[in-house]
């Protein structure tokens, strides 16, 4: 029997690789009865990491989930990669999740991946627990950790219990107060938990001080607790030692005792077919609002469309639409999952992930429902990481251009941060991820389940031409060819905008010098020319055009004298606006050993790198942060892996566009080649 929606809880593992966020998921799978014994990493036995290219790395590179059963609670966990370069997964399951626990590793403390994971979870509204893992390794100092991490996000990270044995196991801090522990004690961090708590609501503060915490009842204590969790006046922390099992059962009581139920928690921003935000509810009787933020392509069950219900019950059986379509699907079958392994259930409540097969429709953040008289509900866009790292992909062998183009639309529908771009007037595709570590991994998963293999080359860099002042230009389109001729005459003149403002068409003729009707003509030229570019072959952006005067023949004037001279008009005013070309910036953050600072930073120098500043790590590391064109950064992985002897790490993401130096620019347009344009 299903358990009613107060008694679900969704937790998703997140933060930096190597904190045994994986080793943890195993543990609490055994310790709540959904496994017999526990998997291991190093032999590449857990429930999670089951794809070959993750036993044989050691790492998660998709998110995964399962569930527990136990104690009349249904808790679905969500294991996700740590790696930034596959980001991608790792937030996109986190939107389907409830609560975010963020996973430290105590030997190693705040790392880029917990900063990062924590700051999403944040902005998202998300519940957040911290988990510090390892708690058993040798040498580690867990007093000065849960400084840092008070220091790093804030006084509201609160131990909600505390090791003990020299870190062989954990003792409650909440519902008891007593005991001996390494360090603090259990009354202490219960007095600033509740301390912390009763602040959110005036009454329950007033009742607290003048009468203590006897005068608070439990269920006031519990609201007030959901209440600091839910708005992020409350961040526990807790401890464990997955790999011994040590804490894994008390955190799991934590998350059955603690954590919010699916009516407790802020849901993502759904709005409807007007825009409106539109509120869900956590009530199973309710029309159904789910959303889908996995997709797998399995070879055995087809497309799977893993989704988060946050309104109503989907049952088996029942019919669904996909976003605002009006043909809806049977739910045929209805599955549970258990990492690779598909469980089938009759429902699924509010709070509940499950999956359906085989609906051809069904996408990433699609949303299903079932009430059509409603119209689309849908989410807004949900944010990730731009794929900045490129690399252009043809068949190595010639007749497999559909293959290709198939297998990567079916990898880009289950990552959203793998982008395909087809590049028409290059004959180019180009595949975009995180990293290069990120593509290599995407080509070869491409070649194990599709068999289609590519040769690969870099890619042209995404520049892009625009304006440095106003200007006017004028052209006269003339064509007489015997019978009726051709006949359009254009004045307009260009003024830059802001970075990132796109483009502007105005019209200021007057006294119907054009007539109106030839006017979406004349912006059709213009934006030829934008797309073709002016000086290096590239696209123009953040330019307003405004056409202020211009000729036209009763006979004569068609709507393609008028695109040709548009165009052309364009080009001449560009051609005196001190046209300039952009390239892509990116903010670039390094994590390498101390003693390689200086190489490092040297080599940034070299590629016109901004260095914004640097962060020092535990463990002996810095983090270096710098602005960098993207140009600069084509053979980077393999000069930081040769700088960095393989320790070095990167992340980078899409900052702005800038004007490249003179003496590039002069190259780019000495490399165009335009062709000859027809009078």
């Amino acid at each position: 029997m299903s358990p009613s929606t107060e008694r679900i809880r969704s937790l998703a593992l997140a933060g930096h690789a190597g904190a045994g966020k994986t080793t943890l998921f195993e543990a609490m799978l055994h310790a709540g009865g959904a496994l017999t014994s526990t998997g291991s990493v190093e032999r590449g036995s857990t429930v999670s990491d089951t794809d070959p290219m993750e036993k044989a790395r050691g790492h998660s590179i998709d998110a995964s989930i399962a569930s527990i059963e136990r104690n009349g609670y249904r808790i679905h966990l969500l294991d996700t990669p740590g790696y930034a370069d596959f980001r991608g997964p790792a937030l996109a399951a986190l939107a389907a999740a409830d609560t975010v626990a963020i996973v430290v590793n105590a030997a190693n403390g705040i790392e880029h991946g917990t900063r990062s994971m924590m700051a999403y979870a944040k902005e998202r509204g998300l519940a957040r627990i911290i988990i510090v893992n390892r708690i058993d390794a040798d040498g580690v100092d867990l007093p000065a950790l849960v400084d840092e991490l008070r220091e790093e996000f804030g006084n509201e990270c609160l131990p909600l219990n505390l090791p003990a044995s020299k870190g062989h196991s954990v003792r409650d801090a909440f519902f008891q107060t007593a005991g001996d522990t390494d360090f603090s004690s259990p009354g202490e961090a219960h007095q600033r938990i509740i301390d912390q708590v009763v602040e959110i609501d005036d009454e329950v503060m007033e009742h607290y001080l003048e009468a203590g915490e006897s005068s608070l009842t439990p269920t006031e204590i519990r609201d007030a607790l959901e209440h600091c969790l839910r708005d992020g006046h409350l961040v526990p922390i807790v401890f464990t030692g997955a790999r011994e099992g040590v804490g894994v059962n008390e955190l799991l009581e934590l998350v059955e005792r603690i954590l919010p139920c699916p009516r407790e928690t802020n849901p993502p921003p759904f709005r409807d077919a007007d825009g409106t935000p539109f509120a869900v509810a956590a009530d199973a009787d309710k029309h159904v609002v789910a959303d889908v933020f996995k997709i797998v392509n399995d070879p055995f069950v087809g497309k799977l469309g893993i989704f988060r219900v946050w309104q109503g019950t989907v049952r088996k059986d029942s019919q669904l639409l996909v976003d605002d379509g009006r043909k809806p699907f049977k739910v045929a079958h209805l599955f549970r999952l258990k990492g690779r392994e598909h469980v089938e259930v009759d429902e699924a409540l509010p709070g509940d992930i499950a999956a359906v097969a085989k609906i051809d429709d069904i996408h990433f953040d699609a949303v299903l429902h079932d009430a059509a008289d409603e119209g689309r509900i849908h989410l807004e866009p949900s944010a990730f990481p731009a794929p900045m790292y490129g690399l252009a992909v043809e068949p190595a062998h010639k007749g497999q251009e559909q293959k290709l183009s198939q297998a990567l639309s079916k990898l880009a529908e289950e990552d959203p941060c793998f982008r395909v771009e087809h590049h028409k007037e290059l004959n180019e595709t180009v595949v975009r991820g995180l990293s290069d570590l990120h593509l290599k991994l995407m080509l070869e998963r491409m070649k194990s389940r599709y068999d289609v293999d590519v040769i690969t080359h870099p890619p042209r860099i995404a520049y892009r031409e625009t304006i440095g002042a106003g200007a006017e230009g004028h052209h006269r389109h003339k064509k007489q060819t015997g019978g009726a001729g051709q006949f359009g005459e254009v004045f307009l003149r260009v003024e830059p905008l802001e970075r990132g403002a796109g483009f502007v068409f105005d019209d200021e003729t007057k006294g119907g010098v054009i007539p109106g009707q030839f006017m979406p003509a004349i912006e059709k030229g213009v934006r030829q020319a934008l797309d073709t570019g002016a000086i290096a072959g590239y696209p123009i952006q953040d330019v307003r055009v405004v056409v202020y005067d211009g000729k036209h023949h009763a006979v004569d004037s068609k709507e393609v004298a008028f695109i040709s001279a548009g165009r052309k008009a364009f080009l001449d005013a560009v051609s005196r606006a001190r046209p300039l070309v952009l390239e892509p910036v990116v903010d670039l953050e390094v994590s390498i050993p101390n003693h390689y600072v200086g190489d490092v930073t040297g080599g940034l120098a070299s590629k016109r790198a901004q260095i914004m500043g640097t962060d020092s790590l535990r463990g002996g590391e810095t983090l270096i942060k710098a602005r960098v064109p993207l140009a600069e950064l084509i053979d980077y992985p393999t000069q930081l892996k040769a700088t960095t002897g393989g320790l070095g790490r990167y992340a980078m993401a899409f900052s702005h566009y800038d004007t490249v130096p003179p003496g590039v620019q002069k190259k780019l347009s000495e490399a165009w080649k335009p062709k000859a344009e027809e009078d």
